[in-house]
């Protein structure tokens, strides 16, 4: 086939991608309009052809200008404004998280392991939990949960209002999740690390708490936030260690170019574990500490979880599938 043959074939589909095109680009989509990403993709082919037999610089030039308009409107509509929050959050959050599952269960195993072993020796033995939360620690765990009306009254001394509490438990959560994202870097040794350390530490505080505190105003506190703070924590460490494996393994790609292509696949993991620990703050800020019934707190915590599990099991398997 000549190049004349070639543009005399198409030049009829090509007017017509023109035409819609230059429609949209104006605002005033004309009929068929839903046939525009179609008419795109047979495009891109028809300029892979022309470049292949060397049609001439042309139609090859003709070709790659209106194929950069359509790429233009196509990926724009798709990408922009509030669109593309909400289908992060329906959609590519827990997708990411699904197809991460071995990652999920790694990073789930550094942390719970060593949270529930602490949590279940404190009832046995208080001299590990003891070595691990120091005086200082054990001081400050008696201080805030020795009795639920004592925990009131140290929160309001100690923060002043549940808005300077959201604050600081912000600043905590965030910092805890950038130090185990970032510990990626060291080729992930320092993602397991700080996974392993808030198991431990976290385990011991919880088992100090049921053993030499009020249980119950340790876990009335803690159950309302706790789905939001520990799985942010651990999709955290997945982001961590997505990075840090394409150190370890960066396959037939350079370890820098495996590096950018990580993190780019990581970007969704670290978005929704941002949002979570937001969230986290907020309802440990405005929520946890308010002096209401425990029941309320139970109920508010494991609803929480439930969605939780639902959200990512079953979030954005329809739109996998119409895809």
């Amino acid at each position: 086939m000549t190049a004349g043959d070639f543009e005399n074939k198409n030049s009829a589909r090509w007017a017509e991608y023109e035409a819609l095109v230059r429609s949209v680009e104006l605002g005033k989509p004309m009929p068929g309009v839903e046939n525009l990403p179609q008419r795109f993709r047979e495009l891109c082919l028809d300029l892979s052809l022309a470049q292949a037999r060397m049609y001439g610089t042309r139609i090859s030039e003709k070709l790659n200008a209106l194929v950069i308009r359509g790429y233009n409107l196509i990926y724009r509509q798709k990408t922009g404004g509030w669109q593309a929050v909400v289908r992060m959050a329906a959609v590519t959050f827990p997708q990411t998280v699904r197809r991460e599952w071995r990652l999920f269960w790694l990073c789930s195993a550094v942390f719970w392991i060593p949270f529930f072993a602490l949590l279940i020796a404190a009832k046995h033995d208080l001299t590990w939990i003891q070595s691990i939360l120091g005086s200082r620690g054990m001081a400050d765990m008696e201080q805030m949960y020795g009795s639920e009306s004592g925990q009131i009254a140290h929160l309001r001394s100690a923060y002043g209002s549940n808005f300077m509490m959201f604050c600081f438990y912000i600043n905590n959560n965030v910092g805890i999740d950038f130090q185990i994202f970032a510990g990626g870097m060291a080729a992930g040794v320092g993602t397991v690390f700080f996974l392993l350390f808030n198991g431990i530490h976290i385990g011991a505080s919880a088992g100090y708490a049921n053993a030499a505190c009020d249980p119950k105003a340790f876990w009335s506190f803690v159950v309302s936030h706790s789905s939001l703070e520990l799985i942010g924590m651990i999709i955290a460490g997945m982001a961590g260690m997505r990075v840090g494996l394409s150190i370890l393994w960066p396959g037939r790609l350079p370890r820098v170019r495996a590096l950018v292509e990580a993190s780019k696949h990581a970007l969704p993991l670290i978005y929704g574990a941002a949002v979570m620990t937001a969230l986290a703050a907020v309802v440990e800020g405005f929520w946890s500490a308010l002096p209401i019934p425990s029941a309320w707190k139970y109920g508010f915590g494991a609803t929480l979880w439930v969605l939780h599990v639902v959200y990512f099991l079953l979030a954005g398997r329809q739109a996998r599938d119409a895809a």
